[in-house]
């Protein structure tokens, strides 16, 4: 018997809150997918019969534990790790390792349910995974950054291998720390794997992974505006973060036409009214990569610029397309309903949820054509899967072969958002619920053909 109206839909939510209680991050990610993925199932018995989207949001295991190390003071400090291995039918774990204070349980389920079905869209062979720890990398030499990473690696290494679970980077987590984490790693067990990626480029890296999530999330944003007869010339970009995601999709936009207009990090952001050029998009990227500075430095540089404090977030700048790109939930319904007024026309994310429930729900009513994560910033894991390939392959590929590979994945996931997100009579594009749905189906269908397991 099919289960698909709205009393059973707030049932299976409500069950998903009970089972995982103080979990709100994960609850909000598996609602936003169970609305969509509730009607296309409706008539599909064999997702009922074999509880399909209830197993995929039970991780196959969370694992947790403690990461012991010894400040540049000869102080013990503990932290808490976890590694999520959410879904594994379609191909080894794949995700993220961040490091933040921010970081809890609730948090890592949330990616590494949005992990499984972002890497299903890629079309490569990789399930969804999640990894972490409560631990600031901000303020700490690097021989405490590389003490933790070690100590870290002493449990996860038990957890992982090249054709089990392949870790990357995320927030706090760049090539240093992957240097550390993969010679820990090679340490302990003795052997040269491809059991990490985003390393550098001496041991068995891939180029432009550095540059793959913000190319990526610019990529999608063209595709959809293509769909609907524009492009990215002279248009004005409102990007949010200083990272990688954040910078290197300010400099595919100035690539492609457009010009940025913000960026951001956790004290605020600065508005530069001449644009944020790729010259000082150089500057940004050392000053945050190199100096480990703030963002207010840039207007002490360029003087046209203004720095907003206090935390704020650019969402009040008026722009055509909007590109958040530092963390999740950081752009609510009121920020939406203000981008709304200001004319935005595209909403690309380049973060993991970075929009809020009421957030989409505003962009949607308004017909904003409008990407999810799972979808628009699946160029940094898409770069991973082909660094795994490398690595298993023993090979490197140029720099053209990469991009023309990255611009190809980015192309191959929009098709597949039309192919279940777009509505009758073809107008407005619902690409959530295509994201949604047809990153659910080759998971589901890999499942089904397991059988219970």
């Amino acid at each position: 018997m099919a289960v698909s109206d709205h009393v059973d839909l707030n049932a299976f939510i409500e069950g998903v809150k009970k089972r995982n209680p103080g979990q709100p991050e994960f609850a909000q990610a598996v609602t936003e997918v169970a609305v969509d993925i509730y009607d296309f199932i409706a008539d599909k018995e064999p997702y009922h019969k074999y509880q399909i989207l209830r197993r995929i949001a039970e991780p196959d295991r969370v694992i947790s534990f403690r990461v012991c190390w010894e400040d540049d003071g000869g102080n013990i400090r503990v932290q808490r790790g976890w590694r999520v291995q959410n879904n594994n039918s379609i191909g080894p774990y794949k995700g993220g390792i961040r490091f933040h204070p921010s970081v809890t349980e609730s948090v890592l389920k949330f990616l590494a349910f949005e992990q499984t079905f972002k890497n299903a869209l890629t079309g490569l062979p990789m399930g969804g995974g999640k990894g972490g720890a409560n631990f600031n990398p901000k303020g700490k030499s690097a021989n405490e950054v590389m003490r933790f990473c070690q100590s870290f690696m002493n449990e996860l290494y038990r957890h992982i291998g090249a054709d089990v679970d392949v870790p990357a980077g995320d927030i706090g987590v760049g090539g240093r720390e992957i240097g550390y984490m993969f010679g820990q790693y090679k340490r302990l067990t003795n052997e040269f794997t491809g059991v990490l990626t985003g390393k550098g480029l001496e041991f068995g890296g891939s180029l432009i992974r550095t540059e793959a999530t913000g190319y990526g999330a610019v990529y999608f944003l063209h595709e959809m505006l293509k769909h609907q007869g524009k492009d990215l010339v002279g248009l004005n970009a409102v990007i949010s973060g200083s990272g990688n995601v954040a910078t290197h999709a300010a400099e595919k936009i100035n690539q492609l036409g457009g010009k940025v207009l913000t960026l951001s990090d956790s004290e605020g952001y600065i508005y530069d009214p001449d644009g944020i050029t790729q010259d000082k998009v150089n500057f940004i990227k050392e000053l945050k990569n190199v100096k480990r500075g703030r963002i207010s430095e840039y207007v002490k540089e360029f003087k046209g610029a203004q720095f907003h404090g206090g935390g704020a977030r650019p969402w009040s700048v008026p722009c055509d397309v909007a590109l958040p790109c530092a963390t999740q939930n950081e752009l609510n319904e009121e920020e939406a309903k203000t981008l709304v007024k200001n004319g935005v026309i595209a909403v690309s994310e380049g973060a993991n949820m970075p929009t809020t429930l009421e957030g989409t729900h505003v962009f949607k009513a308004a017909k904003v054509i409008f990407a999810p994560g799972k979808a628009a910033n699946a160029g940094g894991v898409a770069v991973s899967g082909l660094e795994m390939s490398q690595n298993s392959a023993r090979i490197s590929w140029k720099e053209e072969e990469l991009q023309r590979m990255l611009l190809d994945i980015m192309q191959g996931i929009h098709s597949r958002c039309l192919e279940y997100g777009s509505t009758a009579g073809g107008g407005y594009v619902d690409y959530v619920k295509g994201a949604n749905i047809a990153g659910f189906k080759k998971v589901a269908d890999a499942m089904l053909a397991y059988g219970v397991v």
